[in-house]
């Protein structure tokens, strides 16, 4: 069996934020069996990367996963072994080379992982009022997540779903919250026991999250911005994280993923994987991940996407708070092209900053005591 073509589909998935596209890809061999994947980390730009690399996996073996990953990676060293867009790329195809193996072979991809480490996979949902909390709860799911609007309104939310329900915070790692703020922000909120805090600064700012990290007693994630081994190994192995957050649409891949998770686990740290802005095909493949490691805690989900992610590709259900990995052949979900197509993106891939926003630092210098007051 050889590759014999590799395609995109660049689909517009803007929903309450303008910008957001999913990129799909699909790998042909000459035995008929195609391979789905997706690609994230700036889709618009990863589809060019994905279209000048699929010339150096035409014609291999797309059993030779972790071959033609080191070849693409070879085709764009230059470029760094880090970055998200160069991962993306190789994201996408590589996922689609395990669904043609798993195809081939007739067996869900979970079983060329290791097997099963669990039946189902808790997901998380996302709430920023009292009213979505308790809607998500009697919906069945057991852990929200929240970007940081008020302090009191965590409070809130806690008080209505109560402590059986798990809550994390994002604060999106700004530059502009400095050091200083995380923390304070970090110690008002530990009375509401938190399960984690996503990125209190810039995730690359290493020093900064081990700082946090000894001055606060909730543990601490981050990650889905870094890519590949090479990214994670010093979040990992200077464990400045309790929590490592890899994002399968540009982590680098599938066996990048199980690669990272494996330095987690030897260093007792548990993984999260980020999947927020990812579409359907990319949480497919971390189901069958997630399934497949020990050291998994729980899994992002966004439970009210748009109506066209369970259109354009095979919807898998949430059933009270978890998700199951598809026992069928693959990755056990499939592409509808035709829609896909007809939902081409019509704006540009990115997020527009307002206007006063003149740097990174804008919020220092724009209200600064206001802002952080009404945290």
């Amino acid at each position: 069996m050889i590759v014999t073509d590799v395609k995109t589909f660049l689909v517009d998935a803007s929903r309450k934020w303008r910008g957001r596209n999913w990129l799909f890809v699909k790998v042909y061999t000459d035995e008929g069996i195609e391979g789905l994947g997706e690609a994230s980390g700036w889709p618009s730009v990863v589809e060019k990367a994905i279209r000048d690399l699929k010339h150096v996996v035409i014609g291999e073996n797309p059993f030779n996963i972790e071959r033609i990953w080191q070849r693409m990676l070879l085709a764009f060293m230059g470029h760094g072994l880090t970055g998200v867009v160069g991962a993306g790329a190789m994201t996408g195809i590589e996922i689609a080379l395990w669904d043609i193996v798993g195809k081939a072979l007739k067996t869900p991809l979970y079983n060329l992982l290791g097997g099963k480490c669990r039946e189902k996979v808790k997901v998380y949902g996302h709430a920023h009022s009292v009213k979505e909390a308790l809607n998500l709860v009697d919906r069945g799911y057991k852990a929200l997540k929240m970007g940081l609007r008020s302090a009191d309104k965590v409070g809130d939310i806690r008080d209505a779903v109560g402590e059986e329900v798990d809550l994390c915070i994002d604060l999106h790692g700004p530059p502009w919250l400095t050091l200083s703020d995380a923390i304070n922000l970090g110690k008002r909120l530990e009375k509401y026991n938190l399960l984690f805090i996503e990125d209190p600064v810039p995730p690359e700012n290493l020093d900064g999250l081990a700082k946090v990290k000894s001055e606060l007693e909730t543990p601490i994630a981050a990650g889905e911005r870094w890519a590949t081994i090479y990214g994670f190994r010093d979040l990992i192995e200077r464990e400045v994280v309790d929590i490592i957050q890899p994002d399968m649409g540009r982590v680098g891949g599938i066996t990048q993923l199980k690669k990272i998770c494996g330095m987690a686990e030897a260093h007792f740290i548990s993984v999260a994987p980020h999947d927020g802005s990812n579409g359907p095909v990319a949480e497919a493949a971390a189901l069958h991940v997630c399934t497949s490691i020990p050291n998994f805690l729980i899994l992002e989900h966004l439970a009210d996407d748009l109506p066209l992610r369970q259109e354009v590709v095979t919807p898998i259900e949430v059933k009270d708070g978890y998700m199951k990995a598809p026992s069928k052949p693959g990755l056990g979900v499939e592409l509808d092209e035709e829609v896909a197509v007809k939902n081409r993106p019509r704006e540009p891939n990115i997020s527009m900053p307002p206007r006063e926003a003149e740097n990174l630092y804008w919020r220092m210098m724009f209200r600064r005591a206001k802002w952080l007051n009404s945290i």
